[in-house]
């Protein structure tokens, strides 16, 4: 990333949420760099059409010249959601990667706009602790090298949300924000992760104000509910028979999870920068989608096939936690889980109960189960006195190991 002197700067593009840290760094940079013109970016990926409402009104009353509000959601989902499920990515076995996925075309269409309107410089609101900026950071890095980058939690002296309070209130900026925000949340259509007040302890048990977008398991129906989810080539066509787009179909399939109090998880994270956070996250619609993608898996790809995209899996978890998705490892780890998809084709049934959501049935033209073969009952397919020719090969190494040292002790002994 491009490094300039402050006067140097003449545009910036902000990433503006039209939340306290964004509403304040509009009036910051156009004091701390004299001249230059702010330029608010809002991405929309789904968060919610309650976050959008007035934030260009927002921003512009904050300072800014112009703001762009970019939809990204059809974007997200199809171009970022789908094909990180075919990877089979969940970071240290249980986060299905809600913030960090959304990352990379939020930065894409960060650096789209600061190129289209000539900006000098890009800037994020992300803190020196979190693993975001390193995400937003990496991605400018690998599209727009010669753009500076200014991260105002890294070069002012306001610490807390008092100081940015009475900041704006010094300069009669009118902001929505207050003292009693208790939880940081981050939304997109694929999850919303919640940190901070009484989760800051690990001890301590999350309260039901915690959680916003599921039922509480306890209070979901006694009655499950199911529902079909058909693929393509590892790409969702349709849900309970009905063709929907990318972002249609995780939308129905957020509400009719959530209604089931299914996808809530409470985790204690590695974070890149090196701390550990503790966060809950409800991601609703996307623990069915990859229950169900895996269910497909299990029926057609065999053993070894299945033994390396899980360990792809695993890798790319950690590519896109990262934020390395601009990355040459990144496009090499997403083509091996495509040419794996390209098998991932059938229909898949998703049983959805307090909280779980339990792949029940499955079918697949490319399926390697056989019937014939895997029955208990009688068949002339299988001859099951072959298998003790095929033991005694798969054990010969450790047969050979017990024979050596069993010499071994019969030469000591003499």
């Amino acid at each position: 990333m491009a490094l300039a002197a402050k006067k140097d700067i003449k545009k910036v593009v902000l990433a503006y949420s039209g939340g306290l840290d964004t509403s304040a760094i509009i009036p910051w940079l156009k004091e701390n760099y004299q001249g230059c013109e702010v330029v608010a970016f809002c991405a929309d990926v789904g968060q919610g059409e309650e976050e959008l409402v007035g934030i260009k009104e927002k921003a512009i009353a904050s300072g800014a010249s112009e703001c762009y509000v970019v939809d990204l959601k059809e974007e997200y989902v199809k171009d970022y959601i789908y094909p990180i499920i075919k990877t089979g990515a969940v970071y240290e076995g249980q986060y299905l990667l809600g913030t960090s996925m959304a990352r990379p075309v939020i930065a894409k269409a960060h650096i789209e706009i600061a190129l289209k309107v000539g900006a000098d410089a890009v800037c994020h609101g992300c803190t020196g602790k979190g693993n975001d900026q390193v995400r937003f950071e990496a991605c400018f890095a690998a599209l727009a090298p010669q753009l500076t980058v200014i991260a105002p939690w890294r070069e002012w002296d306001m610490v807390s949300r008092e100081d940015l309070l009475d900041y704006l209130a010094e300069r009669n900026i009118p902001c929505s924000a207050s003292l009693t925000k208790i939880y940081s949340r981050d939304a997109n259509a694929w999850h919303i992760s919640h940190e901070g007040g009484e989760l800051e302890d690990p001890w301590c048990e999350p309260s039901k104000e915690v959680w916003t977008m599921t039922v509480d398991p306890m209070d979901a129906p006694n009655e499950a509910g199911k529902v079909m989810l058909s693929f393509d080539k590892g790409e969702l066509v349709a849900v309970d028979g009905e063709p929907m787009s990318a972002y249609q179909s995780l939308m129905y399939l957020n509400e009719k999870a959530a209604a089931h109090g299914v996808g809530r998880i409470d985790i204690v994270e590695n974070r890149l920068v090196g701390m550990k956070s503790r966060g809950c996250y409800e991601t609703p619609g996307g623990t069915v989608l990859m229950a169900a993608y895996k269910g497909l898996e299990s029926l057609i790809l065999d053993k070894e096939s299945l033994k390396y995209r899980e360990s792809v899996g695993h890798e790319f978890s950690h590519v896109i936690y990262d934020g390395r998705w601009f990355t040459p490892l990144a496009k090499a780890q997403l083509a091996s889980a495509a040419s794996f998809a390209e098998k991932v084709t059938g229909d898949v049934v998703v049983k959805l109960y307090k909280g779980m959501a339990q792949v029940t049935q499955r079918r697949s033209p490319n399926s390697l189960y056989s019937e014939a073969f895997a029955t208990f009952g009688a068949d002339d397919v299988y001859d099951q006195k072959h298998a003790e020719g095929f033991i005694r090969l798969f054990s010969l190494s450790s047969r050979i190991t017990a024979l050596k040292q069993a010499d071994s002790v019969v030469t000591a002994k003499k």
